[in-house]
């Protein structure tokens, strides 16, 4: 595979429609120079890896903030440890079971996340890739007559319907705890302020509002079965000390089943979001 350079930035395309592999130093990525012209190779490839780079917990941190601010996790930490483990996620452990279906973080967010970065600490024996999909460069290819049937069409998306994926018989307790986080109404394909145009998709999506219920998950369903096929959606085999970060807003992405009980350990940060899912 050819490397490319643009500027001093060096990287190789994963797939046509989606992922590169950047190269450079930790040295090069950490001093800020490179930064811009990241941010454009992710607007364009959706998904950046940057392999068996051994960022610290300070360099992750220090590389978001490079690539435009570190947002605090709800946890109110730079830095969030990532493990379906309860013994070390206690009070969110159950949520994270969503992550195991393909999602959007921060659909529940009027301001979503700009991107999410993640670095594998220690990974499980079997299971536990990553698999992403970019609803940019599907959304492109998709029929003008789909584009124009669901160009103005809105979607509910909840937590508690995420829920469900894993745990479809949950108790009353579960069900109010899950309805409490509340629920966002957002338009189906999202206009960013450069004109590139995604879809929001994912298990939060609960239902086309104003469409019969079979008809809404035909929608739905079908255009996430389109956005996560072959020529859009990479698995990333992990190797410890790599980082991946990834566009949100055009970003579906799952983790593939492993023993939540098997140490994985992934360290997340988080860029700050610059677009509101949609613009006043």
């Amino acid at each position: 595979m050819a490397t490319q350079i643009d500027s001093r930035l060096r990287f190789e395309q994963i797939k046509p429609k989606i992922g590169a592999r950047v190269l450079n130093s930790k040295q090069e990525l950490l001093s800020g120079e490179l930064s811009e012209d990241i941010l454009a190779l992710l607007e364009k490839s959706g998904v950046l890896v940057f392999p068996r780079i051994d960022f610290t917990d300070e360099e992750q941190v220090a590389f978001t903030n490079a690539l435009g601010g570190n947002a605090r996790e709800i946890s109110g930490n730079e830095v969030f440890k990532v493990s379906l483990d309860e013994s070390i996620n206690a009070k969110v452990a159950e949520y994270l079971k969503g992550s195991l279906y393909w999602h959007i973080d921060g659909t529940m967010n009027p301001v979503p996340i700009r991107a999410s970065m993640l670095t594998a600490k220690v990974l499980a024996p079997e299971g536990g890739d990553t698999d992403f999909a970019n609803t940019a460069t599907s959304y492109v290819d998709l029929p003008q007559e789909t584009k124009d049937r669901i160009a103005d069409l809105r979607v509910v998306h909840s937590l508690w319907r995420s829920q469900f994926y894993h745990t479809p018989e949950p108790t009353m307790e579960q069900i109010e705890d899950w309805q409490s986080k509340g629920e966002a109404e957002l338009p189906l394909v999202c206009t960013h302020r450069s004109g590139r145009k995604s879809m929001v998709l994912g298990n939060t999506a609960h239902y086309v509002i104003g469409k019969d219920p079979k008809e809404s998950y035909r929608i739905l369903h079908g255009l996430r079965e389109f956005a996560t096929s072959e020529p859009y959606s990479y698995r990333h085999k992990w190797t410890v000390g790599d980082t991946v970060i990834w566009d949100n807003r055009t970003s579906l992405h799952r983790a593939t089943p492993y023993d939540p009980y098997s140490g994985r350990m992934m360290h997340r940060t988080i860029l700050d979001g610059t677009e509101a899912w949609e613009e006043q």
